[in-house]
C-alpha cells in the first residue's frame, strides 16, 4: 500500500537529482589540505616574542605564495588558501624590497641601508604598503637591532 511504484518517472527524476548532487559534492572537495598558516603564524611569533636578534625558518609544504602584513598572513597553495594572525608585531614584511629581503637573509642591514634612521624609515613603508601575493616555499622570520632601531622581518 505505501510501496514506491519503480516505474514512476518521479523516482527516476528524483534519483537523478540526488546522484549529480552526491557527485557535485564529490567533486568540488579539493584534493589537497590548505597550508598550515597557523604553524607559520607561530614561527613568526616566537620570534617577534624573543628579546634578543634571532631567525628562524618554518617549510610550507603545500604553500606557493606569501601575503603577509604588520600583523596577519595569508598562504595559497593548490588546497586552498588560508589565514593567520600574527599576536606579536609588527612584523616587517621583506619580500618586496630587495635590501630588506638581503637583511632577512643575514647581511648586516648597515651593508645596505646608511643609518638605522633610514632602515627605520623603510621597514616603517614596507608595514604600510598594500600586501600583495609572493611566491615562497619556506618562510624566513629574523629579529634585526641596528643601534635603537628594532625589525622583525619575515618573508
Amino acid at each position: 500500500m505505501f510501496d514506491t511504484p519503480v516505474d514512476a518517472w518521479y523516482v527516476w527524476v528524483g534519483l537523478a537529482v540526488a546522484s549529480g548532487a552526491a557527485l557535485a559534492v564529490a567533486t568540488a572537495i579539493p584534493a589537497a589540505a590548505p597550508p598550515d598558516a597557523t604553524g607559520a603564524a607561530n614561527t613568526v611569533d616566537r620570534v617577534a616574542a624573543s628579546q634578543h636578534p634571532t631567525v628562524a625558518e618554518h617549510p610550507l609544504p603545500g604553500a606557493e605564495a606569501l601575503r603577509m602584513s604588520e600583523d596577519t598572513l595569508g598562504l595559497r597553495g593548490p588546497g586552498g588558501t588560508a589565514h593567520a594572525t600574527i599576536g606579536h608585531g609588527p612584523v616587517t614584511p621583506a619580500v618586496s624590497d630587495h635590501r630588506l629581503g638581503r637583511v632577512l637573509e643575514g647581511d648586516p642591514p648597515e651593508r645596505h641601508f646608511d643609518s638605522p634612521e633610514a632602515f627605520g624609515r623603510v621597514a616603517t613603508a614596507a608595514r604600510a604598503a598594500e600586501p600583495v601575493w609572493e611566491p615562497i616555499d619556506r618562510l624566513t622570520v629574523r629579529r634585526v637591532t641596528w643601534e635603537d632601531v628594532d625589525v622583525v622581518l619575515a618573508g
